[in-house]
Parts: structure tokens; C-alpha cells; sequence
């Protein structure tokens, strides 16, 4: 059985729900602690959503150097999956495995709702169980979700097909581009803003639409 690991920070909220996610997909989540060197054998590692470290300094940045991290990001040069929900996008960013950064939401405030977000790529380990230009519902809950970069690395992003998600509709936070999601160059790293975790049971969310997000990384792992 494919084996995810989920991180716990202090502050991480999402780590439970993650770890649900994967198992509901059909993998074996794995606890990672932040204050260890250990990914314990696991085949992808997902960095969850929260308030890591009570988001000092500027969210993500004091996680990112973390001693988990510095074996995430081993690891990830090295070919492992790597996905980063909210938090964990902004820790992704921080840590340099995805270019750009995540700020304050245009207007300020924080932000809890269900989205609707374009898949644009399926192009990447972690979202390849999509059909490019589904639209989907997945929720958002956060204050510093707005994606920023300068002029070269959107145009990269966008000639690339690393954009992955797009917000539909109303650009909840003024994203640039409406940019919600988006992955490294070969498609193994992948951050987004929304919470697909949340979007895995049709009892306790806006449907099933985020559960795809593990399926794929399960598929890619099996095909492997």
C-alpha cells in the first residue's frame, strides 16, 4: 500500500484531515513529525493547511526551516511528491520548492467559503485523476492566500502549464491571474490555496472534488 505522510507542525489544523483524505483514497498515512529527520520510507509527503508556528515572521516561514523540511526538500529534488494545502503552499513557497509567495488577501480579510476553481493541468502527479477545464468545488479558509511572482515567473508558469488551478469566477483574494494553485517543473511538487481535504465526503463537505487531488498521487505511485 502506498504510504503518505502528513506533517504536524505547531499550529497545523489540517494534518487530521489530510491523513483522512489518504486513507479514504486508499493509501496508508503516515504521521511526520516537524522536529524530526525522519520521513519513515513513505512515498509523498503533504505539508497540511494551519497556522504553523503561529504563522510569525510571515506565514510558512519559520516551518520552512523546520528538520522535517530539510528532508522534504531532499527528498523532493530527489523525486518524491510533494503537496502543500494553504499553509503548506506558503511553506512550499518559503522553502523555494515553488516560486512566488502567498500574501495578504486583497481587502484583508480572511476568507472561509466554498470555491469553484478550473482544473487548468492535469499535467502533474497530483492532479492527473482531473480532466483539464473541469470545474470543480473545493473551500478556501485563509487570510494570506493571494499568489504573487514577478512578471517572468508568471509568464514561465503560464507557458509551462504549471498553473494547475484557477479560481472561477469571482477572484476571491486578487490572486494574480486568479492563480489558486500551481507545480514544479516536473509536475511532482504541487501547492494550492484550497483545501481538497475538505472535499472528500459528501457528508461533511461541498462533495467529493478534492478527493481526486490523493487518488492521483496513489495512481502515480502504483504506476511507478
Amino acid at each position: 500500500m502506498t504510504r503518505i505522510g502528513v506533517i504536524t507542525f505547531p499550529g497545523s489544523l489540517d494534518d487530521v484531515d489530510a491523513a483522512r483524505a489518504v486513507r479514504l483514497a486508499g493509501g496508508e498515512s503516515v504521521a511526520l513529525w516537524h522536529g524530526e529527520h525522519d520521513l519513515r520510507g513513505v512515498d509523498a509527503v503533504i505539508v497540511p493547511g494551519g497556522f504553523s508556528y503561529g504563522d510569525y515572521l510571515r506565514a510558512g516561514a519559520i516551518a520552512s526551516l523546520a528538520p522535517i523540511m530539510s528532508e522534504v526538500l531532499a527528498a523532493a529534488r530527489g523525486g518524491m511528491p510533494v503537496l502543500g494545502i494553504c499553509n503548506g503552499f506558503q511553506i512550499l513557497c518559503e522553502a523555494g520548492l515553488l516560486p512566488g509567495a502567498l500574501v495578504r488577501n486583497a481587502g484583508l480579510h480572511f476568507l472561509c467559503r466554498d470555491q469553484r476553481l478550473v482544473v487548468e493541468s492535469t499535467a502533474s502527479t497530483w492532479t492527473s485523476g482531473y480532466s483539464a477545464g473541469a470545474e470543480i468545488v473545493i473551500p478556501i479558509k485563509h487570510a494570506e492566500g493571494r499568489y504573487v511572482a514577478d512578471a517572468d515567473t508568471l509568464a514561465r508558469l503560464e507557458g509551462e502549464g504549471r498553473v494547475l488551478f484557477r479560481y472561477a469566477g469571482e477572484n476571491p483574494n486578487g490572486s494574480l491571474s486568479g492563480i489558486a494553485g500551481i507545480g514544479s517543473a516536473d509536475g511532482r511538487v504541487v501547492g494550492l490555496m484550497p483545501h481538497p481535504e475538505h472535499a472528500v465526503e459528501s457528508l461533511t463537505g461541498p462533495g467529493t472534488d478534492g478527493l481526486a487531488v490523493f487518488s492521483s498521487v496513489l495512481a502515480a505511485a502504483a504506476a511507478a
